[in-house]
């Protein structure tokens, strides 16, 4: 057995009864110290299961959990339930079966609890409207940063009475947190319009829980201001990025910067246009009239003369004037079809009336480009290369009165515009701060527990035996008790050395003596070390006694 096993094991049977039962509960405390605190600072990871809930759905859902024996934590706020990392799906499904959580926003399974029997059709009406607000709800709830919303909606209604149809409507109240509001409203006003039937987005109005309005009437975005703007930043991007695709290459994408300001028309036009071609005819009817016309007109006339007027006398008729005439008529009508293009053009896009540009590039760059020795005129040819590069990215036009400018400055270190600003390290211990903590407490524990208890208990284990474990002879304590002769000394020591006498003990003897305890403290803590030894010691010095 190893000298250092053995000596473990003497010591241990020299403490006693008492003291070993000391040490084992000292070594079960620190123990189990290290236990629950490596237990309840290493706790396993939550992930958030379901958030925004009502009282009741989380009680139902810790009960659910608890019978499946899926750990779960409740939230600070009390409306959210945490499930351990790795059994989210797990926990979802299990709830799903059970159907919750059931919130208020129910959705298409209220008609799971509809009878068909004595359902009329206003009740189904107001069931399925009932049913689509809540999935709308349920939809809008999944934004990021909305934590609860309501929805109501007006279906359109015909009555019989009522000339004209009542247009759908919808309004929604949202409780958010942390995002842009307004622009989350117009997206809500579009999703609740996508969803209803025949609801437009400019009857949609949508409201915070503070009562703000968020959106209401007309979408601005719609408005023509707000198109052309939106046109004139689209624009404006490509041709920044027209031009930083040209310079990046060759300076570097810290070495310039470009400025492009656009000027667009999103005036909406219709061209309509009728082309004829003459040289393109086709008969499309012929018309032929033909008329032959004979006359002939043959009168008789009666001379007036007294015989008229006599009675019984017959005048005598003579010939009249005699005519006749002969027409022939011919007429012919042809019609022609010319060739005809109708064109109508409507235009909905833009044009660019006027474009500005400003590029700055850094003079540093380019004298390291031609060198430190470069001359201004050298400095000015290279910049002239570098419009003439971002003309031709560009698209410039001098027609149009497009400007462009190019100059080489000095950049000044350390400002950079277009930098992306990142988290700093207060930031970072912010964001890690409660594991930060946890990770520290526990080594703080495990440093104190391994200081003042295990460092004490393996340094008394592993000592060697010490000769007041043993105990000195009866001869030993003979010698060390004080004698006649060495207290005469000490007498003649004090009075101080005269002509003849003994030498004066130098002061190391007098720190020795000083140091080196009295027999009686030695015997004293003797009996505080083991009393068990010291009797034994004791009985051997009686047993000596006696013998002699």
């Amino acid at each position: 057995m190893p000298e250092q096993i053995q000596s473990i094991i003497s010591n241990l049977r020299g403490f006693g009864v008492k003291r070993l039962a000391i040490l084992a509960g000292i070594a079960v405390l620190v123990m189990g110290v290290i236990g629950i605190a490596s237990v309840y600072l290493n706790r396993p990871a939550y992930d958030t299961l379901y958030v925004g809930l009502d009282r009741a759905d989380v009680n139902q859902i810790g009960l659910v959990l608890g019978e499946a024996g899926i750990g779960f934590d409740v939230g600070a706020d009390g409306t959210s339930v945490l499930v351990p990392a790795g059994t989210t799906a797990q926990a979802r499904m299990l709830l799903a079966e059970k159907g919750l959580p059931t919130s208020a926003n129910a959705g298409y399974e209220l008609f799971d609890n509809v009878g068909s029997l004595g359902l009329t059709s206003f009740m189904q009406q107001i069931t399925r409207v009932r049913a689509l607000e809540g999935e709308i709800a349920r939809t809008i709830q999944s934004i990021s940063g909305i934590k609860a919303a309501r929805v109501h909606i007006v279906m359109s209604e015909r009555a019989n009475f009522r000339r004209d149809e009542q247009q759908p409507s919808a309004s929604v109240v949202i409780r958010y947190t942390g995002i842009d509001a307004e622009k989350s409203a117009m997206s809500i006003r579009h999703l609740v319009a996508a969803a209803v039937p025949g609801l437009s987005a400019d009857k949609v109005t949508v409201l915070d829980s503070s009562g703000n309005l968020l959106a209401a009437g007309d979408d601005p975005s719609n408005t023509s201001a707000a198109r052309t703007l939106g046109v004139e930043q689209t624009v404006e991007a490509q041709i920044g990025d027209n031009i930083r695709r040209a310079l990046t290459a060759y300076l570097g994408p810290d070495n310039f910067r470009a400025s492009v300001k656009a000027e667009v028309n999103t005036d909406t036009r219709q061209t309509e246009e009728t082309i004829f071609d003459p040289n393109s005819r086709v008969e499309r009817s012929v018309q032929s009239v033909r008329a032959n016309e004979n006359n002939n007109q043959k009168q008789a006339s009666t001379p007036a003369s007294v015989e008229q007027n006599l009675p019984e006398t017959q005048a005598t008729a003579t010939d009249g004037p005699q005519s006749s005439s002969q027409n022939d008529r011919k007429e012919e009508i042809t019609n022609y079809e010319i060739n005809s293009k109708k064109i109508a053009t409507v235009s909905n896009g833009y044009t660019v009336t006027k474009m500005s540009i400003a590029v700055v590039v850094n003079q540093q760059r380019l004298m390291t480009i031609l060198g430190k020795d470069a001359t201004p005129e050298q400095i000015a040819k290279r910049v002239a290369e570098i419009q003439k590069m971002v003309t031709s990215a560009t698209g410039f036009d001098d027609k149009r009165g497009d400007v462009i400018d190019v100059s080489a400055v000095e950049f000044i270190d350390g400002l950079d515009g277009e930098a992306i600003p990142q988290a700093g390290m207060l930031d970072s211990i912010g964001q890690h701060a409660g594991t930060l903590i946890n990770a520290g407490a526990f080594i703080v524990v495990v440093f104190l527990v391994a200081f003042f208890g295990l460092r004490p208990m393996a340094a008394a284990l592993t000592a060697k035996a010490t000769p007041a474990l043993s105990g000195p002879s009866y001869d030993e304590v003979q010698r060390s008790l004080p004698t006649p002769e060495a207290s005469a000394n000490a007498e003649s020591a004090a009075v101080g050395a005269l002509p003849g006498s003994r030498p004066r003990p130098t002061p190391l003897d007098d720190l020795r003596q000083k140091i080196r305890p009295a027999p009686q403290d030695r015997l004293a803590r003797m009996v505080d070390l083991n009393e068990e030894r010291t009797a034994q010691i004791l009985r051997k010095w009686a047993a000596q006694e006696v013998a002699v």
